[in-house]
């Protein structure tokens, strides 16, 4: 399994390729409570840190990656393929669920 600085790397250049916005990351991102924009989730790509990684995903190796945290905290779980990155989903993290600064979940 490649580590997280690898696959962060990783991430970054599929990202760098072509992003593709699953359509639960285009319902989540349109919502008028939360409007978040494509530029914005390549922005939490670019300089978030992976907080959750998922390797077994049925969808193929994904993770959580928490970025934006000077704004607004986002986040935004994501799958590199060869040729593009998926974005699964992307959201604004709430204080009910998250802990320690949006990198851990609370547990309920």
């Amino acid at each position: 399994m490649t580590d997280g600085a690898e696959y962060i790397e990783k991430i970054k250049e599929a990202a760098n390729k072509k992003l593709l916005f699953l359509p639960h990351a285009v319902r989540q991102m349109s919502r008028p409570d939360r409007m978040i924009s494509a530029e914005e989730v390549r922005q939490v790509i670019q300089t978030g840190v992976i907080v959750e990684d998922y390797p077994d995903d049925v969808r193929g190796r994904s993770c959580l990656v928490l970025g934006g945290e000077q704004e607004r905290p986002i986040h935004v779980v994501c799958a590199p393929k060869e040729d593009y990155l998926a974005i699964i989903t992307a959201y604004l993290p709430g204080e009910d669920f998250w802990e320690d600064n949006f990198r851990r979940r609370k547990k309920i």
